[in-house]
């Protein structure tokens, strides 16, 4: 156990959160994730064929984990996601076009400005440029 500022006794911890997300057709979330947002599948798991997907994605060092297994993820669940130009990429994915999505850019959010993109399961993804 580490310390903390405050001498509370915090497990070690060894790496970043991976948020799980909750799916429910594989081939809308390969649509909105890989093909719309550009995402790419590190793997992919089931117990045998036929059963629940579980698969690994990323965009560069986000990694995001989708679930079709019931108890993974809460649909509607928010994911801050940093980028280093949320113009540039509200510019990219507006350009690839989504039927289902229309991404707006907030330049005045807390934090930065930040692109909401929810996904076909409700989940909401923000995109945003952190500021000092």
């Amino acid at each position: 156990m580490q310390s903390s500022a405050e001498g509370t006794s915090t497990p070690a911890v060894t790496g970043r959160a991976i948020p799980v997300l909750r799916m429910f057709d594989t081939a809308l979330a390969r649509e909105f994730y890989i093909d719309y947002l550009g995402f790419a599948v590190d793997w992919e798991h089931r117990f045998e064929p036929g059963l629940p997907l579980y698969m690994r994605i990323r965009p560069d060092d986000t990694v995001l984990d989708l679930s079709e297994h019931h108890g993974d993820g809460t649909p509607g669940t928010a994911v801050w996601i940093p980028v280093k130009d949320a113009g540039a990429f509200h510019t990219e994915i507006s350009g690839r076009g989504h039927r289902r999505v229309r991404p707006g850019i907030d330049r005045e959010a807390p934090g930065g400005p930040t692109v909401d993109v929810t996904d076909p399961f409700g989940n909401i993804l923000r995109f945003c440029e952190p500021t000092d």
